[in-house]
C-alpha cells in the first residue's frame, strides 16, 4: 500500500499520540508499504483554522500518490473545511486517527462549543476512523452518529520490553520508605500534575519521593506555576524534574519506581498507564476518559474523580503504609499488562483495516 500520514510538527515528538503514530509507520514500512509523512507547522489554533483557505495545501494533498490518507485528528482545525474540497479532487479515502477530542478536555464552556463545532465538521468530513479506545469511539459517535467504518486499535505498552521477575517486584515493594512515585507526562494542565502535588503535600514528607518525567516546554506558564506550587508547599527536596526521557532512561525510571500516578483530567487512552503496568507499577488515574478500560480500581490501580486530591492522597497513604497491598497490586498490574495486545497486534489490526478500506474503495469505483 501507499499511505500518507498528515501530522503537525515532527513524528519524533514525545507524546502518547505521536508514539502511536510512530509505531504504526514503523509497522507499515516493515511490511513493505510506502509511507509519506506530510507535516504542517505548529501554530496557534486560530492560525491553523486559516490552513483551510490554503489552495497550495489542498493542491499538495490532492496530488499525493497514495491509496489512503491518514490524518491525525489533532490536525482537525487545519482540515475541518479543507477536507470537503479535498474529497472532490482526491482519489483516495481519508481516515482519521483519533486519540481524543479537544472538546473532551476542560475548557471554558464557550470555547468548548467552538471546539465541538469545528471537530464535528471535521469528523463528518472523513471516510473512516482509527480509534485508540472504545471510549474515544463512543465520544466521536456521540458527536456525529455511527455508520462510518472504524476500528478500535488499543495502544500497547511492550516497546520497552519489561522483564522484572516476581522476586524483583517483591524486593522493590518491600524496600523501606520513601515510596517512589512516578509522574509520566508532559507538563500541561490536562495531565493533572497540580492535583498530584496537592495530594502529596498532604502526606508526611519522609513517606514519599516524586520523579516527574516529561517536557517542561509544552506550556511554559503551567510549568512555571508547577514550580511555584512545589516551592510554596515546601516540596523542593522531594520532587525531581527529569525532563523528557528517551527510552533507555525511561526504562530505568520504570524499573526503580513503585507507583505510577498521572491523575489526568481526561485521557483518550493513557499509554503511560499500560507501560507502567508492564513494570508492575500500580497506576493511579482519573475517571475522565478511557483509563477505566485499562485500570481495575483496587486491583491494579486506583481511579479518582478529576481533581480529587484528597482521594488521591488517601490512596497513596494506603500504599505507603501497606507494602503487602503494594506488592499485590504490582503483580496484578503486570498480569493486566500481559493480557493486553502488543504493538505488533495493534498495528497489524490497523493495517488490515486500511487494506479493507483500500479494497472496498476499488470495488465502489
Amino acid at each position: 500500500m501507499r499511505i500518507g500520514l498528515l501530522i503537525y510538527g515532527s513524528l519524533d515528538t514525545l507524546s502518547g499520540g505521536y508514539l502511536y503514530d510512530r509505531q504504526l509507520v514503523e509497522h507499515l514500512q516493515a511490511n513493505g508499504d510506502d509511507v509519506e509523512i506530510v507535516s504542517l507547522p505548529w501554530r496557534s489554533y486560530l492560525l491553523h483554522l486559516g490552513d483551510n483557505l490554503s489552495a497550495s495545501l489542498i493542491r499538495r494533498l490532492a496530488y499525493l500518490p497514495v491509496d489512503v490518507l491518514l490524518q491525525d485528528e489533532l490536525n482537525h482545525p487545519s482540515l475541518f473545511w479543507g477536507n470537503r474540497i479535498l474529497k472532490k479532487r482526491a482519489s483516495y479515502p481519508i481516515i482519521a486517527i483519533v486519540h481524543h477530542l479537544r472538546s473532551s478536555e476542560s475548557h471554558p464552556a464557550w470555547l468548548n462549543q467552538v471546539y465541538r463545532r469545528v471537530e464535528r465538521r471535521y469528523l463528518r468530513s472523513v471516510d473512516g476512523f482509527v480509534f485508540n479506545s472504545q471510549t474515544t469511539r463512543q465520544v466521536v459517535e456521540g458527536l456525529i452518529g455511527a455508520g462510518r467504518p472504524g476500528v478500535v486499535a488499543y495502544p500497547a505498552g511492550d516497546r520497552l520490553r519489561p522483564g522484572l521477575t516476581d522476586e524483583q517486584l517483591a524486593a522493590r515493594a518491600w524496600e523501606p520508605a520513601p515510596l517512589r512515585l512516578l509522574f509520566l507526562g508532559n507538563l500541561i494542565p490536562r495531565k493533572g500534575l497540580h492535583t498530584l502535588l496537592e495530594a502529596v503535600a498532604r502526606l508526611p514528607r519522609p513517606a514519599w519521593r516524586l520523579a516527574v518525567a516529561g517536557s517542561l516546554e509544552m506550556d511554559r506558564s503551567y510549568a512555571d506555576a508547577i514550580h511555584r506550587q512545589v516551592a510554596a508547599n515546601g516540596l523542593t527536596e522531594h520532587v525531581q524534574f527529569l525532563g523528557p526521557l528517551r527510552d533507555t532512561d525511561l526504562l530505568t525510571q520504570l524499573q526503580i519506581s513503585q507507583v505510577l500516578a498521572v491523575p489526568s483530567i481526561y485521557e483518550g487512552f493513557g499509554i503511560a498507564y499500560l507501560e507502567g503496568m508492564g513494570f508492575g507499577l500500580p497506576a493511579i488515574a482519573s475517571t475522565g476518559g478511557a483509563a477505566r478500560e485499562v485500570i481495575t480500581p483496587g486491583v491494579d490501580g486506583f481511579l479518582i474523580s478529576p481533581g480529587d486530591a484528597p482521594a488521591l492522597a488517601a490512596y497513596l497513604l494506603q500504599l505507603v503504609e501497606d507494602r503487602e497491598l503494594l506488592l499485590k497490586m504490582s503483580l496484578a498490574a503486570r498480569r493486566r499488562f500481559a493480557t493486553h495486545p502488543t504493538w505488533d497486534e495493534t498495528t497489524s489490526r490497523i493495517r488490515a483495516f486500511l487494506e479493507m478500506i483500500k479494497s472496498s474503495r476499488k470495488l465502489v469505483r
